[in-house]
């Protein structure tokens, strides 16, 4: 329920006939915190720190056999003598997931269109950052874990948690300056990339040829129908749901079904705004050159019917169901993803020296490796001229950059779930993740405020002023 009217003239009632005004302002008054508290951009990174929190608390109380149990409560259909029965777990880390990577692939695909990664001096510096900060990461880890039975977790250090990322610098203000935070964007995307790579060619099982068939069947649909001029987002679902069914059965992991998906997802519009403008003004010139009382509900609706089509068009296809999808991953199903897996018993017996092992070992990777890997790598994109530094940055941002960098959590528990199949080894891992991505988390907010400083009015109008330029550590 909307809590404010969709236009504001005076002239036009505030509420629909329907409405009882009092109950109307008393629900008002409820929805204006949370409103408030969903604008803050950080808001997202809060509410995943909250369900974590929660997750951790409830896996450690008396009641901590009921949060076991909620996980494991089975969820299926059955339609005639077919059956398909998964628990609630699976359900959230292979079910929704998907949709949360069907968004990072069309932010991938946005970004390379149109984005900070559509040229490649602009993509330089991230995707060596990004290269980097993934690699080190992966050798600390093997170094300190490299045993036989522990060395399948090298992937789990290796993505940054953008959510979490970006809530950080936002907690920073204005001492963070705004290419900073598009610099951390680009990485994040490119991190994202590497970690759907690694999850596509090491954390699948061997490949079924019937099935990996069936995803090209589903894939090949989304194609031809983008071909025959298709523009209803919810007719793709179906052609959707085969590559997903498809990737399932072929013993990979079904979220890279969403990758694919949103890689193919269009990222030019129809008609754009200066179109949108131009067939509303139209429609509207239309619309008053009828006498008022001649106006049929018909013609009405057929006027909107137009209306809504240049609106519909007027965005891409991916920017438009980013901006639709969006608030549902960030404050549904990513917190949802960390209620259902960020519960560890740390009391528990089960935790052996493997599994300390594994858990110091990712954090090594995160807080140290990440910001070890992210530096050395743009000092030596810097030095060899591959790549340049935008305006306004220095060391000391970078150093913020690659710590911040190191807090993993959500995609680090997610590679964590692929990676370990013992219960033990993979209670260590997520330990690791949420100890380090929360280290990481304070240090770099202490660094932030100890190292940036709030810009003053005149270098604010300076860097406005400047052009785009490079800068060498």
């Amino acid at each position: 329920m909307s809590s404010t009217p969709p236009l504001n003239s005076p002239s036009l009632p505030s509420s629909p006939p329907e409405a009882w005004e009092p109950l109307l302002r008393i629900a008002r008054l409820a929805t204006r915190p949370l409103e408030r508290f969903l604008r803050i951009e950080a808001a997202s990174g809060i509410l995943l720190l909250v369900s974590a929190a929660v997750a951790l608390a409830w896996a450690n109380s008396p009641w901590a056999e009921s949060y076991t149990h909620l996980w494991h409560t089975p969820v299926g259909v059955r339609v005639g003598s077919f059956t398909f029965e998964r628990s609630l777990e699976w359900l959230v880390n292979d079910g929704l997931m998907v949709i949360f990577f069907f968004v990072v692939g069309m932010e991938i695909r946005r970004e390379l269109h149109h984005g900070e990664l559509s040229e490649w001096r602009r993509a330089a510096l991230p995707a060596a950052a990004a290269l980097g900060g993934m690699l080190a990461p992966a050798a600390l880890y093997l170094l300190f874990a490299g045993a036989p039975e522990t060395r399948s977790g090298w992937g789990v250090p290796m993505a940054t948690d953008i959510a979490f990322a970006l809530g950080i610098l936002t907690l920073l203000g204005k001492r963070v300056p705004p290419a900073l935070r598009v610099l951390l964007l680009a990485l994040a995307v490119i991190d994202d990339l590497g970690a759907i790579v690694v999850i596509a060619l090491f954390y699948s099982s061997g490949v079924a040829l019937q099935g990996l068939l069936v995803a090209m069947l589903g894939l090949g649909g989304v194609f031809v129908m983008q071909r025959l001029g298709v523009r209803a987002k919810l007719a793709y679902v179906a052609p959707a749901l085969v590559a997903w069914g498809g990737i399932y059965a072929a013993g990979i992991h079904p979220t890279i079904a969403g990758v694919l998906v949103g890689l193919m997802t269009p990222v030019r519009a129809w008609l754009g705004s200066d179109g949108f403008l131009e067939g509303v003004r139209q429609e509207l010139e239309q619309l008053t050159r009828a006498p008022a009382g001649a106006r049929s509900p018909h013609e009405l609706a057929e006027t909107l019917r137009h209306v809504d089509l240049a609106r519909r068009e007027a965005l891409s296809p991916s920017e438009s169901l980013i901006e639709t999808l969006h608030p549902w991953v960030a404050f549904g199903i990513m917190p949802l993803f960390a209620l259902a897996n960020a519960g560890v018993a740390i009391g528990g017996s089960n935790l052996g020296a493997s599994s300390w092992g594994v858990a110091g070992a990712v954090a090594v990777g995160l807080v140290v490796g990440k910001p070890l890997g992210v530096l050395l790598a743009i000092w030596l994109t810097l030095r060899l001229r591959i790549g340049t530094l935008p305006a306004g940055l220095t060391a000391r941002h970078l150093v913020v950059l690659g710590v911040v960098a190191g807090v993993g959590f959500t995609m680090a528990l997610f590679v964590a779930q692929l990676a370990f199949t013992d219960a033990g080894l993979l209670a260590a891992a997520k330990l690791g993740v949420l100890a380090a991505s929360g280290g990481a988390a304070v240090l770099g907010l202490v660094l932030g405020w100890w190292l940036l400083r709030e810009p003053s009015l005149g270098t604010i109008a300076r860097s406005a002023d400047e052009a785009e330029g490079s800068t060498t550590l």
